[in-house]
């Protein structure tokens, strides 16, 4: 199994349950893994024949940004099931970081791993 991965992708959105998150943006941040055969983009050199992560990113990052989720576990799962279905990816593991969330931790988050893992 190949693997496509988009790490670190920082977007700024509504997040959060507390009164004061629903009046702020945050940053939130996104690693993806993501199962493609890569063999026939490297065969062809053809972006068409590649799982486009620059198209993946930019769909999420206007997904991302135009919520407005109470939770990370929520907006981790619309994430996933954008890529899986948009992109037709079978599967992916997915982990959604909220940084600053805790006062003494560097993140909170979620990591989520949706479809079927190819051999």
């Amino acid at each position: 199994m190949d693997i496509v991965f988009i790490e670190k992708l920082r977007i700024d959105t509504v997040i959060g349950i507390y009164d004061w998150e629903r009046q702020i943006r945050q940053t939130v941040q996104l690693d993806l893994e993501m199962a493609h055969d890569n063999t026939a983009p490297a065969a062809t050199d053809s972006i068409d024949d590649a799982l486009d992560y620059k198209a993946v990113s930019k769909r999420l990052i206007a997904f991302v940004e135009a919520s407005d989720f109470g939770l990370v576990e929520t907006l981790a799962e619309r994430c996933a099931e954008i890529v899986r279905h948009e992109f037709n990816v079978p599967w992916l593991r997915l982990k959604l970081r909220k940084p600053g969330a805790v006062r003494g931790s560097k993140a909170v988050g979620v990591q989520i791993e949706r479809g079927t893992r190819p051999a």
